[in-house]
């Protein structure tokens, strides 16, 4: 496990590093994300070449992350997984998962403007709760060499030095609103992660060490309930969060996916459900309210009374209107009474659960968005952070739209019921 003290410290990067090292030493290579996440897995499946699953102890339960886990060690070489913020931050955190599955813990300082503070911060993740695999740290973005000798004097005895990065731009990774650019965005990201190799194949000797993972109790196989049900998935720059561990779920259940861009696309293809994932709708504005063949091919599947799964970004293109960050507002596709706009700072982020007509759900929100609506809704989500708000769920006809983020394995049976053309 690649963790931290913080955000912003180089997790992303050196797990990426590390995972395109192996898959060039020719490893199999796998990699987990902790947490609700969906622009850090883009980086690390374009660096290991293999989709990247969450890990979230409350959001898919101690079974499900068991079951990724071994899923993966039958199969791979190296698993590799990314932390989220600090080691310790959230409940559960970080180093909650490291302890419950055994996972060795690499710790990443930037140590760019401290000294000898850095070996005190490092004994304390080390010490802060006992039961902690360890393995040792890593300092990053470090200035010189005779920096990198202080830093690693400054450790106590019983902490392992594996080494260090230079402060380098070529090794940071570009960022906007909701965290980091998209992968595939990202035009000299081969030229990054080359860069990355090489500072992270010194640091590398001794930073493997087995770990058994536990067969899960009961991986029983899903019903088949959406057997026979053709789903299509909206998927391109501004339609891209998707978990694939939500994708699997409609597909262990028979369901058939298609995909299509609303960027792209002037027809919907043949299906009989629709999801509308999240992603960055306020960056493609202008081409959206432009495709209004599109948009008349949503309007006639939800006048059919078809099923339609819209999540954040997915629901923010059914209203009457949406505006950037730069205050302009464009002509969206009226499915939904309203209006939002994007914001300069998150209007509401964490973990989410929410009580539906087919079942309890886990989930997330994150976004800029601030709406206005006169549409009543009688759900709402249940924040789990005590300074998040609840998000509103809408229901018209067969259309499900929220802010929130679905886990779909959270609630396999509730997800087939959402999508199934037909009762459950």
């Amino acid at each position: 496990m690649v963790s931290a003290p913080a955000s912003g410290q180089g997790k992303t990067t050196v797990t990426a590093a590390l995972a395109r090292f192996y898959r060039l030493k020719g490893k199999r290579v796998r990699v987990f994300k902790i947490g609700p996440d969906f622009l850090d897995p883009m980086v690390l499946e374009r660096a290991s070449g293999a989709p990247v699953y969450q890990l979230d102890l409350w959001m898919g339960g101690e079974e499900h992350c068991r079951e990724l886990l071994y899923k993966a060690a039958v199969d791979a070489d190296i698993i590799l997984v990314e932390g989220v913020m600090g080691l310790y931050d959230g409940t559960p955190s970080s180093a909650d998962l490291a302890q419950c599955f055994g996972i060795p813990v690499l710790v990443v300082v930037d140590g760019s403007a401290m000294a000898q503070t850095f070996g005190a911060i490092a004994h304390g993740l080390a010490t802060y709760q006992t039961g902690i695999p360890f393995a040792g740290v890593l300092a990053n973005r470090v200035g010189s060499a005779s920096h990198t000798i202080l830093l690693k004097n400054s450790l106590p005895p019983a902490l392992h030095w594996f080494g260090a990065l230079p402060r380098d731009a070529s090794l940071t990774l570009p960022e906007r609103h909701l965290g980091l650019v998209q992968a595939g965005e990202v035009e000299d990201m081969e030229a990054r992660l080359s860069c990355a190799v090489q500072a992270i194949e010194p640091v590398t000797d001794g930073m493997v060490s087995p770990v058994n993972f536990i067969a899960p109790l009961n991986r029983e196989s899903l019903p088949q309930h959406l057997a026979g049900v053709r789903i299509a998935v909206a998927r391109d720059a501004a339609f891209s969060f998707i978990y694939a561990a939500n994708l699997d779920t409609l597909q262990r259940m028979g369901a058939e996916l298609v995909f299509f861009s609303p960027l792209e696309d002037s027809l919907l293809p043949i299906a009989d459900s629709l999801y509308l994932p999240g992603g960055y709708p306020e960056l493609h504005l202008q081409r959206l309210s432009d495709n209004t063949s599109m948009r008349d091919a949503i309007r006639a599947h939800h006048a059919k009374d078809l099923p339609i799964v819209a999540e954040c970004g997915g629901m923010l293109v059914l209203l009457d209107q949406l505006a950037g960050h730069d205050g302009v507002s464009f002509p969206l596709w009226g499915l939904l009474q309203g209006e939002a706009a994007l914001q300069k700072r998150f209007v509401n982020l964490g973990l989410h659960s929410v009580h539906l007509p087919e079942g309890h759900f886990r989930g997330h929100s994150f976004h800029h968005a601030r709406m206005k609506t006169n549409m009543t809704n009688e759900i709402q989500s249940v924040a789990q952070r005590s300074q998040g708000h609840a998000e509103p769920v809408f229901r018209k006809g067969r259309l499900h739209a929220t802010f929130v983020h679905l886990y779909f394995p959270s609630n396999a049976l509730g997800t087939a019921q959402m999508f199934s053309v037909s009762k459950i």
